[in-house]
């Protein structure tokens, strides 16, 4: 649904887009993520055919970026991190107007619909600059799902929305999902785009790496499992030292940190060795690092795709 092949921004001497290629599937929730002034922003434009690729090609919802950027336009929603309203106007009357530039057909019931899935019914007849920074955010998502979008460009979404806004924006990019539609989603929050996003790029300029938040765990950790023990657990590093699943020991007060490959198949083995040497288990869990560990490792590293 979305291809890039060696896309690159320059403006004047500032790099801004490296040679970026990606290939992102229809229904496919892809986070990009990388820190302020990496470039993402200026990705999102080139993609949506409002500021020209330097060098490089790209394809959006079939069309190609450069050649058909009318049909791109109307194929695509968009969601800037600082979205622009007619203040003046009532947030209706804002739907109303980009409903009809989006040539969408029966303006009234979409507007209504989507203004009530956003919880902006009630304030449906107020003027845009009288509502809080959340609500003017919810505007702007209902704004890009008007013209209900085969491809949506998310940036930042949920930044000044409350816990219960920021669930319903979530829940909406699931079912945006399942209706088979393509969502390319920036964010800072790291754990939204841990439980929404099929895959994740890290970017800053150029693409350091990309693949699925799982498997980026395990390339940068790998699975540790922590067995807590009675007493010390230095004195049982011999007994683990030697197995060939282990590939790495950790050795904390009472606990035992082993790195495995499979660990659902090898800790019955290390439980019966631990056991025959001696030890007391109290109980076994595997470290979790969140995704922005992931993140916050792989920049430090500069590990590149």
């Amino acid at each position: 649904m979305i291809q890039t092949e060696n896309l690159t921004k320059s403006f004047g001497d500032h790099l801004a887009v490296d040679r970026l290629t990606l290939d992102i599937g229809e229904g496919e929730v892809f986070g990009f993520l990388g820190p302020n002034g990496a470039g993402k922003t200026t990705t999102i434009r080139m993609l949506t055919s409002l500021i020209a690729p330097t060098a490089g090609r790209a394809r959006v919802a079939g069309y190609e970026v450069g050649r058909d950027d009318d049909q791109i336009r109307r194929h695509v929603g968009i969601l800037t991190e600082t979205p622009g309203m007619y203040d003046r106007l009532s947030a209706r009357r804002n739907l109303s107007i980009f409903a009809r530039l989006y040539e969408v057909e029966r303006v009234d019931a979409q507007v209504e619909k989507y203004l009530k899935l956003l919880g902006l019914w009630e304030r449906r007849d107020d003027a845009v600059g009288e509502f809080s920074k959340g609500m003017r955010q919810k505007l702007a998502i209902a704004r890009a799902l008007l013209h209900e979008p085969r491809v949506l460009f998310l940036d930042e979404p949920t930044a000044a929305l409350d816990p219960e806004a920021s669930r319903l924006v979530h829940d909406f990019v699931t079912e945006l999902k399942g209706q088979g539609r393509t969502i390319f989603l920036c964010t800072h929050n790291l754990d939204e785009a841990d439980r929404l996003c099929d895959r994740v790029a890290v970017f800053k300029t150029h693409l350091r790496v990309v693949d699925t938040p799982g498997k980026l765990r395990r390339q940068v950790y790998g699975r540790q499992v922590v067995f807590h023990l009675c007493g010390a657990a230095e004195a049982f590093l011999p007994v683990v030292s030697g197995l060939p699943f282990v590939s790495a020991i950790e050795a904390d007060a009472g606990k035992l940190i082993l790195t495995l490959d499979d660990p659902e198949s090898h800790n019955p083995d290390l439980v019966r060795a631990l056991v025959a040497a001696g030890a007391d288990i109290q109980f076994v869990g595997e470290l979790r690092y969140s995704l922005e560990d992931v993140y916050l490792q792989l920049m430090k590293d500069g590990v590149d795709a």
